[in-house]
């Protein structure tokens, strides 16, 4: 009787999870990924290994200068600012930028000279405000995230988590201007000398193309490979997906994206949501509730 009741329970069980489980797309590229519909966890791999977040922590970055500088500041771009490598605008050193503008450069093009230009400016060194990116993400509550620069250069003690980055990435979507700027496809930005002006493009390959899409950022370096934070919305309905490491990063957000967005809003309430594991043998859900 009692082998009998486990059968039945364990049958209604599989009822609930299957729908979320039968078209998952997998396997996929990334070392760690993370989805979520709203509130509810629908898919999860390695979501809290600690992994290099290459430019992805320009999301950091930004939230830091957004909460401490106004947007109408006059920045002055130092020498050590204007010798920064990689995804650079290639200002120079005395180049005064809006500090509006510049912030739209590291969001929209992922400027590193920007970056380490507005650290300075906002605490005086990187030092410093690499102290102060650590002090916000343990203020929210990112037990599995360190900084040791602006940009994202990689670096023993500079790493996170998928999940830390979706909550990091959640909170920053709840400024207004950084909503607006990691939405953008391209514009133009002056010195305000007017000598000097910058094309920036959205190094978001999506925007524009996927329908829906709202941002957010993408990363690389050797170390973490290509990673890759979207959020899109479509009918009120909200789905955030991190991916670090991704070598299929521009075709598997898509595909994720329309798995959810496929979903029965049903499979993706409370406890009906499966947190999968990719590691869990055959795919299976390793554990449901919401988030």
């Amino acid at each position: 009787m009692i082998a009998r009741v486990f059968v039945i329970l364990l049958a209604v069980c599989l009822a609930v999870v299957a729908p979320v489980l039968a078209a998952a797309p997998l396997p996929v590229s990334a070392g760690a990924v993370l989805v979520k519909s709203g509130d509810a966890l629908i898919w999860s791999h390695q979501a809290d290994k600690r992994l290099p977040p290459a430019s992805l922590t320009k999301v950091m970055t930004a939230l830091v200068v957004l909460e401490r500088a106004d947007l109408d500041e006059v920045v002055t771009v130092s020498a050590a600012a204007a010798a920064e490598l990689g995804s650079r605008l290639q200002m120079q050193a005395g180049d005064r930028l809006r500090l509006g503008d510049l912030l739209a450069a590291v969001l929209i093009r992922s400027a590193n000279d920007g970056a380490h230009a507005l650290a300075e400016h906002v605490a005086g060194s990187q030092a410093e405000f690499v102290r102060l990116m650590n002090q916000h993400a343990a203020e929210l509550g990112l037990a599995d995230t360190r900084f040791q620069n602006a940009s994202g250069w990689d670096h023993p003690q500079h790493y996170s988590t998928a999940l830390d980055l979706a909550r990091l990435t959640e909170y920053a979507m709840g400024h207004e201007e950084f909503r607006r700027l990691v939405a953008v496809e391209e514009m133009q930005i002056r010195s305000l000398d007017g000598e000097s002006s910058w094309e920036i493009r959205n190094s978001n390959r999506l925007l524009g193309f996927y329908e829906g899409l709202q941002g957010v950022k993408t990363g690389f370096t050797n170390r973490a490979g290509p990673c890759l934070i979207s959020m899109a919305e479509r009918d009120g309905k909200q789905v955030l997906v991190v991916l670090l490491n991704s070598p299929k990063r521009w075709d598997e957000t898509p595909a994720i994206l329309d798995w959810v967005f496929g979903l029965d809003a049903a499979d993706v309430e409370g406890e009906r949501v499966a947190a999968v594991d990719l590691e869990a043998s055959e795919g299976r859900a390793v554990g449901a509730g919401g988030d």
